[in-house]
Protein backbone atom coordinates (compact mmCIF):
# COMPACT_ATOMS: atom_id res chain seq x y z
CA UNK A 1 0.00 0.00 0.00
CA UNK A 2 2.95 2.49 0.75
CA UNK A 3 4.35 1.76 -2.22
CA UNK A 4 1.37 3.21 -4.48
CA UNK A 5 0.24 6.70 -4.36
CA UNK A 6 -3.79 5.55 -4.88
CA UNK A 7 -6.03 8.40 -3.69
CA UNK A 8 -3.21 10.99 -2.67
CA UNK A 9 -4.67 13.60 -5.30
CA UNK A 10 -6.43 16.75 -4.81
CA UNK A 11 -9.16 15.56 -6.59
CA UNK A 12 -9.53 12.42 -4.34
CA UNK A 13 -9.42 14.05 -1.02
CA UNK A 14 -11.74 16.84 -2.15
CA UNK A 15 -14.49 14.20 -3.28
CA UNK A 16 -14.16 12.32 -0.08
CA UNK A 17 -14.55 15.27 1.95
CA UNK A 18 -17.52 16.42 0.94
CA UNK A 19 -18.75 12.82 0.96
CA UNK A 20 -18.35 12.38 4.36
CA UNK A 21 -19.69 15.90 5.53
CA UNK A 22 -22.91 14.55 3.16
CA UNK A 23 -22.36 11.31 5.29
CA UNK A 24 -22.67 13.09 8.62
CA UNK A 25 -25.40 15.29 7.50
CA UNK A 26 -27.24 12.42 6.26
CA UNK A 27 -26.49 10.44 9.61
CA UNK A 28 -27.65 13.79 12.22
CA UNK A 29 -31.02 14.18 10.43
CA UNK A 30 -31.59 10.26 10.19
CA UNK A 31 -30.81 10.29 14.05
CA UNK A 32 -33.59 13.07 14.37
CA UNK A 33 -35.76 11.31 12.28
CA UNK A 34 -35.92 13.94 9.34
CA UNK A 35 -36.29 12.40 5.54
CA UNK A 36 -35.86 15.31 3.85
CA UNK A 37 -32.40 16.09 5.95
CA UNK A 38 -31.45 12.45 5.27
CA UNK A 39 -31.94 12.67 1.10
CA UNK A 40 -30.34 16.36 1.70
CA UNK A 41 -27.46 15.06 2.69
CA UNK A 42 -27.33 11.56 0.34
CA UNK A 43 -27.16 14.46 -2.11
CA UNK A 44 -24.13 15.84 -0.84
CA UNK A 45 -22.52 12.88 -0.84
CA UNK A 46 -23.13 11.93 -4.45
CA UNK A 47 -21.94 16.03 -5.09
CA UNK A 48 -18.92 14.85 -3.87
CA UNK A 49 -18.19 11.86 -6.31
CA UNK A 50 -18.97 14.73 -9.04
CA UNK A 51 -16.88 17.23 -7.46
CA UNK A 52 -14.06 14.85 -7.35
CA UNK A 53 -14.56 13.53 -11.05
CA UNK A 54 -14.64 17.21 -12.04
CA UNK A 55 -11.35 17.71 -10.34
CA UNK A 56 -9.91 14.70 -11.92
CA UNK A 57 -11.30 15.66 -15.53
CA UNK A 58 -9.32 19.21 -14.83
CA UNK A 59 -6.31 17.62 -14.46
CA UNK A 60 -5.84 17.21 -10.47
CA UNK A 61 -6.56 13.66 -10.13
CA UNK A 62 -4.25 10.80 -10.65
CA UNK A 63 -2.57 10.38 -14.81
CA UNK A 64 -4.36 7.46 -16.48
CA UNK A 65 -2.32 3.98 -16.92
CA UNK A 66 -2.20 4.69 -20.85
CA UNK A 67 0.15 8.32 -20.29
CA UNK A 68 2.74 6.92 -17.44
CA UNK A 69 2.96 4.15 -19.85
CA UNK A 70 3.81 5.86 -22.48
CA UNK A 71 5.98 8.54 -20.79
CA UNK A 72 7.89 5.67 -19.33
CA UNK A 73 7.95 3.87 -22.88
CA UNK A 74 9.42 7.03 -24.27
CA UNK A 75 12.26 7.74 -21.23
CA UNK A 76 13.13 3.60 -22.37
CA UNK A 77 13.43 4.72 -26.30
CA UNK A 78 15.86 7.57 -25.52
CA UNK A 79 17.59 5.86 -23.12
CA UNK A 80 17.07 7.26 -19.41
CA UNK A 81 16.43 4.93 -16.63
CA UNK A 82 13.98 5.48 -14.56
CA UNK A 83 12.92 3.72 -11.06
CA UNK A 84 14.62 2.86 -7.85
CA UNK A 85 17.71 2.04 -7.21
CA UNK A 86 19.09 3.15 -10.63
Amino acid sequence: MAGSSHGHTPAAWTGVIIAFIGFCVSGMFMVMAQPVGVIGGLVVVGLGGVVGLAMRAAGLGMPKPETVRAGAREDSERGTRTGAGV
